[in-house]
């Protein structure tokens, strides 16, 4: 199943403050996204639809299997593009805001190609 950018985007920043906080709310994700919370509350029911996220009785949201591998795999690609694109020069703002563009744009296969370019390049300059 093909995920959309606002479905990565809510899995991922779900992650993120899971690894903040000790337990995720509707409102976490609103502040940290500066959505209103009606927005997050019909993403939140449509995550839950499609098996990417568990809503406690006391609304603490959890990925499931799922919603983990998506939000992980988002992260690595935001991480990997925003870190190479600093290390090209380019200003930290302006690369945290393309690889956000650039994570949901790029198939596996040249995500992979570049990973692995930008991996044997580090290993290279290490060495060298």
């Amino acid at each position: 199943m093909r995920n959309n950018r606002s479905s990565e985007d809510y899995l991922e920043t779900i992650l993120i403050l899971s690894k903040k906080l000790p337990v995720v709310r509707s409102v976490d994700i609103a502040v940290e996204l500066n959505y209103s919370k009606a927005s997050v509350s019909v993403a939140m029911k449509h995550l839950r639809e499609r098996d990417c996220i568990e809503v406690s009785h006391a609304g603490f949201i959890t990925l499931t299997e799922k919603g983990q591998e998506i939000a992980t795999r988002i992260y690595e690609r935001h991480t990997v593009l925003s870190n190479w694109l600093i290390s090209l020069g380019v200003n930290p703002k302006t690369a945290l805001v393309d690889a956000c563009e650039m994570e949901h744009q790029m198939s596996e296969e040249s995500f992979k190609a570049m990973k692995d370019f930008i991996d044997q390049h580090m290993n290279e300059t290490k060495q060298g």
